[in-house]
């Protein structure tokens, strides 16, 4: 089952993506993770990655590409992968329809996390972040273990600064003209599948592993 999580931030992608992958017995691949990974590392990838970010510069998408492309070389992907974070954009899917095809490979399900704008607006403004690895947590719907300290590396969480009303807004307007060619490119292949991602955390998770099953 390759499986991507599409929706806006806050949707609760991430949250959705580590249930399913101990549901599903898959990896959950994030394309944050593998960033952060490969700038640990020191790979090549990781160095010019970080050469880039430490200008105050995004990513490029090729370099992004290339780092998926290598994580889809690992075999723990040969029964599928959740892939959340990616991709963003029309020419990203693209991108990712290439590498897969690569490989052998295609996607079997795309899930559009759909959220209203002030349960995102709720969510966003109780998010927590690691502060040495990135990870994401929430105060009430993914606390960590110990209050304020990150369960993968023990690091001080944070709420972040642009994790209120006015910049969210802001921030799902764009995401929204972004993402509008993305759905239309997956609902011509039949492979999207839109949730109402206000409801619950595991009525959807029971949504989302009911349409794996159905693939």
């Amino acid at each position: 089952m390759y499986l991507v999580l599409l929706g806006p931030p806050g949707a609760g992608k991430g949250t959705q993506a580590k249930k399913l992958a101990v549901t599903l017995n898959l990896p959950h691949i994030s394309t944050g993770d593998i960033l952060r990974q490969n700038v640990k590392d020191g790979t090549d990838l990781g160095k010019q990655a970080k050469g880039i970010m430490d200008k105050g510069l995004l990513v490029p998408d090729e370099l992004v590409a290339k780092m998926l492309d290598e994580r889809f070389n690992n075999p723990d992907i040969s029964n599928g992968f959740i892939l959340d974070g990616y991709p963003r954009t029309l020419a990203q899917a693209k991108t990712l329809d290439q590498i897969l095809s690569n490989k052998g490979k295609k996607l079997d399900l795309v899930v559009y996390l759909n959220s209203s704008d002030q349960t995102i607006i709720n969510r966003l403004g109780g998010r927590l972040v690691c502060s040495k690895c990135g990870s994401n947590f929430h105060v009430t719907n993914m606390p960590p273990k110990v209050k304020g300290l990150c369960d993968n590396c023990q690091a001080a969480l944070y709420q972040r600064s642009d994790d209120n009303e006015t910049t969210v807004r802001k921030r799902l307007e764009v995401y929204k003209k972004e993402v509008a060619s993305l759905i239309e490119y997956y609902a011509k292949t039949g492979k999207l599948h839109s949730l109402n991602a206000d409801l619950g955390a595991e009525v959807v998770l029971s949504q989302i592993i009911d349409l794996a099953g159905g693939k």
